[in-house]
């Protein structure tokens, strides 16, 4: 049965850090469903940041997002190329590349491809509290 679930966005269920420059934060709302937010710092590219913690060769996560704030470059294993910003809806198709554009952090709400989302062998610890940030960090 169906419940109805709040969530802040100072209290994800699990954050996710990449290798560097940034993290994702995890809201999960039952029967797989979560929603992500994304926060890219400047330098954030997916096959520097997040493929040594996917271990394939581009990502492979089928991505439903809203842009809040920053831009993102995105390019498609088949060479197709865009570019998002601020306010943009996006369906992004697994097989891609992705890094941030300019010295702005792109942070971006993700409807679609976050649970498994930068995910190692090991879940993320629950990040606990408002403003404080989650272990390892920085």
């Amino acid at each position: 049965m169906s419940e109805l679930t709040i969530k802040h966005v100072s209290a994800p269920d699990e954050r996710r850090p990449f290798v560097a420059h940034g993290h994702a934060d995890i809201f999960n709302f039952g029967d797989g469903a979560a929603v992500g937010m994304a926060v890219f710092e400047p330098g954030w590219k997916w096959s520097q940041d997040v493929k040594p913690i996917a271990g394939t060769e581009s990502c492979q996560v089928a991505h439903a997002g809203y842009v809040l704030s920053g831009r993102l470059a995105i390019v498609m294993d088949d060479g197709t190329r865009a570019e998002v910003v601020a306010g943009d809806m996006v369906s992004i198709p697994p097989g891609h590349d992705a890094w941030v554009v300019g010295d702005e952090p792109c942070t971006m709400l993700d409807f679609g491809g976050m649970a498994q989302y930068a995910r190692s062998e090991a879940p993320a610890p629950r990040h606990e509290g408002a403003g404080e940030a989650a272990p390892g960090i920085h």
